[in-house]
């Protein structure tokens, strides 16, 4: 029978590569199962500015370019593979992967979080058709259009900014009158002129003319818990959702103690409910604050070096 793996990292992204590149170099030859988005959410990034190193800037996909090469370099070994389930009761651990089964002395659990949907009416055959989450993977589609982006953040404000390369005009619609975003990202998008703003809306429909084309969306309008609501419909050939995102932890099952939203909970340093089994990045309650490349990896360092001692005390 095979030896178990010392090491399966669960996820990529600015967290699990770093923990491969110090697992790897620990000598404990980890292997990396990617998951169906190779390198996480900065695959879908435009321009990374505040990593440090980077002066100039970096586009996400570069970064996770560089990161994979780094990882390979020091011996760790990447399966372009995703994860159905993990079995947690015994060690060696089970994951249950696409093409087969792995046994695992220790697992790193980095696999970030999926963005949201709205869940408007007529939003399910328009995904990937119209609707979006991913500006720079689907914004070149959109050239000489107007354009909708939904949400209040960072990543709204980021999506909007980016969107203007293509679009004649980018409307920013947002529940609130407040915005989330950081100051910086705010004033960018406020000072660029091709980006206009609907605030007190949500969208309640999404519109399409006979060949269910996007062409527009129904906006529900209140000011306040006081006043009435409105109707408004605005044009657009593309919309694009910022909202947020869900933890990727539905593979778990719940075996492993998360908050009530699905983040997993450290119990101690990085470790999981689970002894051998750690988590790191977006994945984790510890990160729903921060959500940014720097903490991600700098956690990915934390689990693996918290991994290689627990191996050690365990005489693994």
């Amino acid at each position: 029978m095979q030896s178990p793996i010392k090491v399966v990292i669960i996820g990529s992204g600015p967290a699990g590569y770093t923990a491969a590149i110090y697992t790897a170099r620990a000598m404990l030859e980890p292997v990396m199962i990617t998951g169906p988005s190779k390198g996480g959410q900065l695959m879908t990034t435009t321009e990374v500015e505040n990593f440090p190193g980077y002066p100039d800037g970096i586009t996400g996909p570069k970064m996770m370019d560089d990161l994979e090469k780094q990882a390979r370099k020091f011996g760790t070994r990447i399966a372009y593979d995703y994860v159905t389930g993990i079995e947690t009761k015994e060690r060696p651990f089970k994951i249950l992967c696409g093409d087969g089964v792995l046994t695992a002395n220790s697992i790193i659990i980095s696999t970030g979080a999926e963005a949201r949907w709205l869940h408007a009416d007529g939003e399910e055959k328009l995904r990937s058709n119209g609707v979006s989450t991913c500006a720079t993977c689907d914004g070149a589609f959109f050239k000489g259009e107007e354009l909708l982006v939904i949400g209040g953040g960072d990543s709204a404000m980021e999506e909007a900014i980016f969107l203007t390369r293509y679009a004649t005009k980018v409307t920013i619609i947002h529940r609130r009158k407040e915005f989330r975003a950081s100051k910086i990202m705010l004033e960018r998008a406020k000072t660029n002129g091709k980006i206009e703003w609907i605030t007190h809306a949500s969208v309640e429909k999404w519109l399409t003319d006979e060949s269910g084309v996007l062409t527009g969306a129904k906006l529900s309008i209140q000011e306040s818990s006081d006043s009435k609501k409105e109707s408004l419909e605005v044009s657009c050939g593309g919309a694009f959702i910022a909202i947020g995102h869900d933890p990727s932890t539905k593979f778990l099952g719940g075996q492993l103690e998360t908050d009530e939203d699905g983040y997993i909970t450290n119990q101690y340093n990085m470790m999981t409910s689970v002894p051998g089994i750690f988590s790191c990045g977006d994945v984790c309650h510890s990160s729903r604050r921060y959500q940014q490349a720097i903490t991600a990896a700098g956690e990915g360092c934390r689990a693996a070096m918290d991994c290689e001692k627990w191996l050690e005390n365990q005489n693994m």
